[in-house]
């Protein structure tokens, strides 16, 4: 069995830790960065394909039209989750391949687009993992982007229409439905940074995307529910920790505020508390955003959005250690693709705020490896959250990119991704022993595959994929993974 070497400050463990009966072990993946098959059976752009072609959007200017073929792959890849004792798999449905032209009734499904979903839930039961949707990772219709996209409030009603004719096709056999992947990325680095799909970059834009986002969650989680009482509703959220470089400057406590208010609570707390954030309310307000943004929040709007779900996804890579004082430019940490074309700062109401490199080691990304804030986290949503409301939590991501290299069988010995599992692992564990109710971890992800603005360039996968012939290859962090799923316990490490 391969074992992982502690990262240097880390104290080494030599007890194995077992995880509670019932653990969910699973992977995760999107339907954009894997399937291809992006001009077969009925699909049709997506924002993403669109962004693909503009020039310096996407490092190399790759494509999601091949990507990993799992369109066409997917009985394969199914087998090999089975090999690798993969229990849940947390995969996404393409809206631009169910509903390609994003209008409204029954002419406007692809029923090609949702038997491949269905011979893929299919697939997943015979193998005897459990399908787990995401109804939204991103890939908009770009017939509805050309209408507003999620600044246009009628798209948080599609895309309840949308979640309805996935449910009436799946409804069946799938018990666990998320609504929205991050949020964040597909509003603020979306429609304010212009880094993601469709590239926008505008403050209000960004503002408007947020809140159709929770309106649409709000609207299709009620639909769900009123089709199925005993589904497991929720949504995925990306957070993080924002800490201050200095906790006795009050400046410095300030930009933590700010950053956990507009990365995390712009989202929770409308979802858990019915409202937005007071504070980051106030902080538009400086702006002379806050009337704009309140103008797209109708009567009862809130109320949809703080619909009752069962479940918070948690998607977690790294922390933010931030003030009010710029970092030299040799301590920079550069996470975004060095792509041609501009971008912006994807923070509605962050100037003044600077973030800090705390010194841990990195990924390829560029993000500081923090296992120990993964731990607080989950704390923090338990406690905060879903504890008051008897309501479990997921890791539903958590992995890294590193610069793989592969031998002359494709053979991976990533033993620095094998050493990241390993310590956020622990941190989960740890979190569930400080009292938080942690139900599941997905590794992110099941196969390399396309990294949005940086195309194929980083590689997340415990499973390698030769891009040329689409041979996949269990990676070392793969079959330690694997062993973890089988047994439900992380072993020793070495000392």
């Amino acid at each position: 069995m391969t074992t992982s070497t502690p990262t240097p400050g880390q104290t080494a463990t030599t007890a194995p830790l077992v995880f509670p009966e019932g653990f969910v072990w699973g992977a995760a993946t999107a339907a954009f960065q894997i399937e291809g098959a992006a001009h077969e059976d009925g699909r049709k752009d997506s924002i993403w394909d669109t962004f693909c072609r503009v020039p310096g959007a996407v490092l190399d200017g790759h494509t999601g039209d091949v990507a990993c073929d799992h369109y066409h792959r997917y009985a394969d890849d199914t087998r090999l989750m089975k090999e690798l004792s993969i229990g849940a798999y947390r995969f996404s449905s393409s809206w631009a391949r169910v509903r390609p032209d994003g209008v409204a009734g029954p002419a406007g499904v692809n029923q090609k687009g949702l038997d491949f979903y269905s011979r893929l839930v299919d697939s997943l039961l015979e193998q005897d993992i459990l399908p787990w949707i995401t109804l939204y990772h991103w890939d908009l219709p770009q017939a509805l982007e050309d209408k507003g996209g999620w600044t246009n409030r009628d798209t948080a009603y599609l895309f309840a229409e949308y979640a309805v004719t996935m449910h009436e096709a799946l409804g069946d056999r799938v018990g666990v439905w998320t609504t929205l992947n991050e949020p964040w990325c597909s509003s603020f680095l979306s429609y304010t940074a212009g880094v993601h799909a469709p590239g926008r970059q505008s403050r209000p834009d960004g503002l408007a995307a947020a809140h159709h986002l929770l309106l649409g969650h709000g609207l299709a989680t009620q639909e769900l529910r009123a089709r199925a009482p005993e589904a497991n509703l929720g949504l995925t959220l990306n957070l993080t920790v924002a800490e201050p470089v200095d906790p006795t400057n009050p400046d410095d406590v300030d930009a933590a505020r700010r950053i956990d208010a507009q990365f995390n609570r712009v989202f929770a707390d409308p979802i858990f508390h019915g409202a937005y954030p007071v504070d980051l309310l106030e902080d538009l307000d400086e702006l002379g955003l806050a009337e704009g943004f309140l103008e797209h929040v109708h009567d009862g709007d809130l109320e949809i959005i703080s619909t009752p779900i069962d479940t918070l996804g948690v998607n977690y890579y790294h922390g933010e250690s931030v003030s009010k004082t710029p970092a030299a430019p040799t301590e920079e940490l550069h996470g975004d693709a060095p792509v041609a074309r501009e971008t912006s700062a994807p923070w509605p109401a962050a100037d003044g705020v600077f973030w800090h490199p705390t010194g841990a080691p990195v990924t390829d990304m560029d993000w500081e490896i923090q296992p120990e804030l993964l731990t607080r986290l989950l704390v923090r949503m338990h406690e905060e959250y879903t504890g008051p409301k008897g309501m479990r939590l997921y890791v539903t991501e958590n992995g890294c990119a590193y610069d793989d290299v592969a031998g002359p069988d494709e053979q991976v010995d990533d033993q620095d991704r094998l050493s990241f599992y390993d310590l956020h692992l622990r941190a989960t564990h740890e979190a569930i022993a400080q009292g938080a109710d942690v139900a599941g971890y997905f590794a992110w992800s099941l196969l390399d595959n396309f990294e949005w603005a940086w195309g194929y360039n980083k590689r997340f996968g415990i499973v390698r994929v030769n891009y040329e012939t689409q041979e996949r290859t269990v990676k070392a962090s793969g079959a330690w993974y694997g062993e973890v799923a089988r047994t439900s316990t992380v072993p020793p490490r070495r000392a």
